[in-house]
């Protein structure tokens, strides 16, 4: 009964109450202690951590002057892309080229609010230490842009505390030191987006062949998308995957409220259309691009050379280039295809056929060369045949393109042409085809080997370069590096050395047998003509037209073994590949197309060696100039012309101070007397300036003049002869010049050439120009021992077909030929003056004599002021025995 009436204790007593509140106060201050002890402890960690990794934080002071790594780009004269080398694909932009939608795309992605935190971002930290407690695992969400920058080009991707302590400072310091725009330009331009892209600028062009601003809204957003996973999620690799990235990406920006819902469901519903873009090629010039890049290497290392972002702008025309490049493969396929066909590449099936799937994987395993591919024979009819390509579509042979393809025996032998398709081809054989431009035709790879380069006249640019037929066959640039036989591509400088000692156009040199050897290789050497016929007393002048042996070798004793080797020497020509024996006379040297045809732009323009070269300028990534080149100039007869005085100068001389050689004086003084104008040579500074601005300016270098601009004059138009001939053919006096095929095409006067072949044919050359342009053809096997052999007659060939015997006029010619018809055309023919100096008077034909007559015997003929003939040609004939062998009979005046 006692416990019934007890009152119950009340739950909090005022004690209670006490003793509560000073447990609470008492536990707060442990918190607040611990916080403080914490953040002091975290505070000396940060301060610790700080001075630990400072030793080892770089200078982010760099990254305002940081190169970023982009590949070497070698271009056209024009500005065409010829090529690009290196590892990583760069396209530097600028802050301001970035188009805004993808700069949102990518900060909506990447770090929303980049523009509002110092470097790192405290709640993505958070955010990153409650993923790493609750799931034990780390994670790099917190990374702002700016510290992937830092990371980047910093420090390595290994996920370890240290890393990420440094990574913060850097980021620190970095916002410190860069703008916003300037960080964010940095992670637009390094950030690898695969497919060897680096920066959004590579990855439009590598994905998608645009620039930035060209991109749409779904395509930035699949850039933006790439930086995390640039192979997981890769386009072309992963397109699915890519999908559900670019997606996300799109959903962010609605999110955050940068592109509406309308724009949202249009861009995720767009198709991928990212396919992988090369780098965009406008002009395939192989061998000038290699050459560029050897000398990039060379210059400034591999390294720096592929990574600098070096630009470098060649001196080859596109235009022109394209058109050598076109005429070199068709003279070669003409060469290829008259000398006949060699047969199929293999026998696919015999009897059961292969399937179509079988034959196209077939095809593909054979690689194109030249717009030459693989195809299987399908069917065969009368006169045409039926074939399949790698790409299975069927295509047909007409009789045109089957007819050439009589069989090939022998370099000197051809089978009899075909009459029937059945007669070259059988169903299953694995051919070549090609289309020709007109039709498709069965084809072959070419065995024969051919070269051209051209120079541009006034200072020695290379204006076109093609070292061979197939650089994908062989790298072996023949312009540069193959030294071959010269033939009588020779015989012009041999008779430009005669035309400086005493010899001119007119004169006759005994075209007769040469009884007398020469024994210096051991062996008694008796050159023939080719064809092994004699003339008698021939003019020089149509001896160098009409290329005759003998005559060139008489030339070449008039001057002199040793001089002539000197005067090849001051052509370029290197003194090691020069004989010392008198077949010098008719090209045993051995030499480049390079040196030929830079010694023959020495006739272009007026007597003056200049060096060829192919580099115009080199810029860096910013497109400041760190090279241009400086090269020699041919002046103008009228500014370096001192009667004869000055014309060996060498560079050296013409750079001197002095004032005896002063050639600004000199020049100066020529031009004020061009212009009749009353100057002093010695003082008057204005005249100076005057003339050099028409040759250059103070800084110019000069070319040396190795032959008198009157012998280049008398030698271009005995080369024009090569071409036109001489005489009139309604009088039965004309003749024709070794290249009398150029007059049919071309159909010009102001073009000048020489043919050049060799014994047996191996090397055939045809060099020759207009007053623009100079330019080289070689044709010959890479095998020296091979001969160009012969070709016979076809009744049903095609027109003007070539036949008999391969020679510089028939295998060289035909593509010098093509290549200057459309190099010149719809240019204006530069009408010929000649120079001071050079006068010209009525000669008989036969003597070489002056005449009064004016019929069809009788010729103008160009002579140097004072060395013209003084006598007048009689009624009587020369009655001497031309076949005596004695010196006084190898010349006649």
């Amino acid at each position: 009964m006692f416990l019934l009436h007890q009152k119950p204790s009340p739950l909090y007593t005022s004690e209670h109450i006490f003793d509560f509140w000073n447990i609470s106060v008492k536990w707060f201050k442990r918190i607040l202690i611990a916080i403080f002890s914490l953040t002091l402890l975290g505070i000396g960690t940060i301060v610790a951590a700080y001075y630990y990794v400072l030793p080892d934080l770089p200078d982010v002071n760099s990254l305002k002057t940081v190169k970023l790594q982009t590949p070497l780009r070698i271009y056209s004269d024009d500005g065409l892309l010829i090529s690009q080398f290196g590892e990583k694909r760069r396209v530097p932009i600028e802050y301001q080229d970035v188009p805004e939608q993808l700069i949102n795309a990518v900060l909506d992605t990447e770090d929303a609010r980049f523009f509002e935190h110092k470097g790192i971002d405290p709640i993505g930290i958070v955010r990153a230490a409650i993923i790493l407690v609750t799931t034990g695992k780390k994670s790099q969400g917190a990374s702002t842009i700016t510290q992937q920058v830092a990371r980047g080009f910093f420090l390595s991707r290994e996920k370890t505390y240290i890393r990420k302590t440094k990574e913060i400072f850097l980021a620190l310091k970095i916002e410190k030191a860069l703008s916003k725009e300037e960080i964010l330009t940095l992670y637009l331009n390094r950030s690898f987006l695969g497919n060897r892209a680096y920066g959004v600028g590579a990855a439009a062009q590598v994905y998608y062949g645009k620039d930035l601003e060209q991109l749409s809204l779904p395509e930035m957003a699949m850039i933006a998308g790439l930086p995390q996973a640039p192979s997981a999620a890769n386009p072309i690799r992963n397109p699915e995957r890519a999908k559900t990235r670019r997606n996300w990406v799109l959903s962010r920006m609605l999110e955050k409220r940068n592109i509406t819902e309308a724009q949202y469901q249009e861009a995720i519903n767009a198709p991928i259309t990212a396919r992988y873009h090369g780098a965009e090629i406008d002009l395939y010039a192989p061998y000038i691009s290699e050459m560029a890049r050897e000398y990039m290497v060379n210059k400034y290392g591999e390294e720096e050379a592929y990574t600098n972002g070096y630009n470098v702008y060649t001196t080859i025309s596109s235009d022109l280039q394209l058109k050598a490049q076109s005429a070199l493969r068709d003279n070669v396929f003409a060469y290829d295809q008259r000398h006949g066909y060699r047969g199929p590449i293999a026998e696919l099936w015999t009897d059961a056929p292969m399937s179509t799937s079988d034959i196209i994987t077939n095809l593909k395993s054979t690689s194109s060369v030249q717009g030459i591919m693989p195809a299987a024979v399908l069917a065969i009819e009368e006169q045409q045949a039926t074939v399949m390509n790698a790409r299975g579509e069927e295509i047909t042979l007409e009789w045109n393109g089957l007819k050439w393809a009589r069989k090939f025996i022998t370099d000197r032998h051809q089978g009899t042409p075909p009459k029937k398709a059945e007669d070259i081809l059988a169903v299953g054989q694995k051919v070549w085809i090609r289309n020709n431009g007109e039709y498709w035709q069965l084809s072959q790879i070419p065995q024969v080997s051919s070269a051209t380069v051209s120079l541009e006249p006034s200072d020695g640019a290379i204006r076109t370069l093609v070292g061979g037929f197939s650089f994908t066959q062989s790298q072996y640039n023949r312009v540069t590096q193959a030294k071959r036989q010269l033939g009588s591509n020779i015989k012009p400088f041999i008779y430009s050395a005669a035309l400086e000692k005493d010899y001119t156009l007119a004169t006759l040199i005994n075209n007769a047998p040469i009884n007398k050897p020469d024994t210096r290789q051991g062996t008694a050497w008796r050159p023939k003509n080719s064809p092994d016929i004699y003339g008698g007393p021939t003019r020089l002048r149509m001896g160098l037209a009409q290329s005759v042996n003998v005559m060139s070798v008489r030339a070449m004793r008039h001057i002199g073994l040793d001089n002539t080797i000197d005067k090849l020497v001051e052509f370029g020509f290197d003194p090691n590949d020069l004989p010392r024996n008198e077949s010098v006379a008719l090209g045993s040297p051995s030499v480049t197309p390079l040196q030929v045809v830079t010694a023959f732009n020495v006739f272009t323009n007026g007597g003056y060696l200049v060096e060829p070269y192919f580099i115009k300028q080199v810029t860096d990534s910013y497109d400041n100039v760190i090279e241009e080149a400086n090269p020699l100039l041919a002046c103008t007869p009228s500014e370096n012309d001192n009667n004869g005085t000055d014309d060996n100068l060498s560079d050296t001389e013409l750079t001197s101070n002095s004032d005896a050689n002063d050639p600004f004086a000199a020049m100066a003084a020529e031009f004020a007397s061009s212009q009749q104008a009353e100057v002093n040579q010695a003082n008057d500074t204005t005249a100076q300036s005057s003339a050099i601005s028409q040759c250059g300016d103070e800084n110019s270098r000069y070319a040396p003049r190795i032959i008198t601009e009157q012998t280049a004059f008398l030698i271009s138009e005995a080369l024009k002869s090569v071409i036109w001939g001489g005489g009139n053919w309604s009088k039965g006096t004309g003749w024709n010049g070794t290249a009398w095929r150029a007059s049919r095409l071309i159909k010009r006067h102001d073009i000048a050439g020489k043919t050049g072949t060799t014994n047996e044919s191996r090397d055939t050359w045809f060099s020759g120009f207009n007053p623009t342009l100079t330019s080289t053809f070689w044709v010959g096997f890479d095998d020296h021992s091979r001969r160009l052999g012969r070709t016979s007659w076809v009744a049903d060939g095609p027109e003007n077909q070539i036949s008999g015997a391969e020679a510089g006029a028939k295998t060289a010619g035909p593509g010098w030929n093509d290549f200057m018809n459309q190099a010149l055309k719809g240019t204006e023919e530069k009408t010929t003056i000649p120079p001071k100096g050079i006068i010209s008077a009525r000669i008989d034909l036969a003597t070489g004599l002056l005449t009064r007559k004016t019929d069809h015997t009788t010729s103008f003929e160009y002579f140097v002021e004072g060395t013209e003939p003084t006598e007048y040609a009689t009624e009587e004939t020369i009655d001497d025995d031309i076949f005596i062998e004695n010196p006084t009979d190898d010349l006649f005046q």
